[in-house]
């Protein structure tokens, strides 16, 4: 699975995320079952399916937001599968949460700022402010506005900009075209495929296939908490067995 203007967050040594025998228990219920994938340095991965087949539960699971077990989880030599869902950022993953979860009573700078915080918000992080704000211009006419004020696009660039802040060297999508207008969600799929064009290594979990096929070089498939398909972004877009597994036809 493998895949320009500034960079907005890309450090330039992308690691691998290897994960093996990664499973999900809610109560009694397996929502993910053994799965096993990898992220390469500089590759774009997506998770699709259909609803309840365990893809946001495994993006969870991953930034340790859910109970899990798993066999191996590694980013590089980093060893994640002690390493505290806070302290996740610490080691170059950022994650952008469904439903986005900005802090409505804050400023858009503000709600920036904190996504720098395992950074200690030094000089360079000004420097990385200027990018969210090339990257999303309208952030920047905004920077004062309440969070809570902006509209749902702009919600989504605001939490995507948080996550870039600390420049993560994997960047963790959940959901980000949920709800928005088919504009927005092509005004988003850029912002991807730029990020992914710099370098940057993204796992997107999402409903929407067509974007997450457009947005990445390579795609799982998961079927009742099971990875079912793997394969190329084109190759399973055109595939009548995701087809079946993802409309149920």
């Amino acid at each position: 699975m493998t895949q320009t203007s500034p960079a907005p967050t890309t450090t330039g040594s992308g690691l691998t995320l290897s994960v093996r025998g990664l499973t999900v228990h809610y109560g009694g219920v397996c929502a993910v079952r053994s799965v096993d994938f990898t992220v390469g340095a500089g590759q774009a991965v997506g998770i699709v399916g259909a609803n309840g087949a365990g893809k946001s539960s495994t993006l969870k699971a991953l930034m340790g937001l859910v109970p899990r077990a798993v066999d191996a989880l590694r980013l590089g030599d980093i060893d994640l599968t002690r390493v505290r869902a806070r302290d996740m950022v610490r080691h170059g993953v950022g994650y952008v949460p469904e439903g986005r979860k900005v802090f409505a009573g804050l400023s858009v700078e503000k709600n920036l700022m904190l996504g720098a915080y395992a950074r200690g918000w030094r000089r360079h992080s000004q420097q990385s402010l200027a990018e969210v704000y090339e990257l999303f211009p309208v952030l920047g006419e905004m920077r004062a506005r309440l969070a809570g004020a902006l509209s749902g696009g702009q919600q989504q660039m605001l939490a995507i900009g948080r996550a870039l802040m600390s420049r993560p060297r994997l960047l963790l999508l959940d959901e980000p075209s949920m709800g928005l207008s088919p504009k927005l969600v092509e005004d988003i799929l850029a912002v991807l495929q730029r990020l992914s064009g710099e370098g940057m290594s993204l796992l997107l979990v999402e409903q929407n296939a067509k974007l997450t096929f457009e947005a990445t070089t390579d795609c799982l498939v998961m079927e009742n908490g099971q990875v079912a398909m793997t394969g190329s972004a084109h190759e399973l877009r055109h595939d009548p067995r995701v087809r079946r597994i993802y409309l149920g036809l």
